[in-house]
């Protein structure tokens, strides 16, 4: 176990008492993605939130990068989703984002992930249109429903 500050005991133990979670917050891209042909042409702003169930405890305790998840590389993987595919539809897209976090990134247990279309073609004003979706890892033998 390293500690940053040599000669200083380590705080007591602790336990779990609740879900650890990584968010990321208002990743921003650029993809081209919608029902009409002109948005999958020219393409416009996304936004992606992550909020990933990870056990991270043996990272806090031991400032261990290999013991947790770089979000750098959350970020490509998203990145590359939205900015290298197309998709008509916002949910399929939040599905594809979702799927992939859990089969690229083995640490993560759940998985909540929202992509918001901050401007749709509609002559109507409001702040975008969000899609929200949560999945979990699949235990073996487990149906899906």
């Amino acid at each position: 176990m390293s500690h940053l500050h040599q000669g200083i005991a380590p705080y007591p133990k602790t336990k779990i008492v609740g879900l650890d979670r990584m968010k990321l917050k208002r990743m921003s891209f650029y993809g081209k993605h919608g029902v009409f042909e002109e948005e999958r042409v020219l393409g416009q702003s996304w936004y992606v939130d992550l909020d990933l169930q990870i056990d991270m405890q043996a990272a806090g305790l031991d400032d261990n990068l290999e013991q947790s998840i770089n979000y750098a590389e959350l970020h490509a993987a998203v990145k590359q989703i939205v900015e290298q595919e197309s998709y008509q539809l916002v949910e399929t897209l939040t599905e594809r984002i979702a799927s992939m976090l859990l089969h690229q990134f083995s640490r993560i247990n759940e998985a909540t992930v929202r992509v918001t279309k901050p401007n749709p073609p509609f002559d109507i004003h409001f702040d975008g249109v969000t899609i929200e979706m949560t999945r979990a890892r699949m235990i073996e033998g487990e149906e899906s429903e």
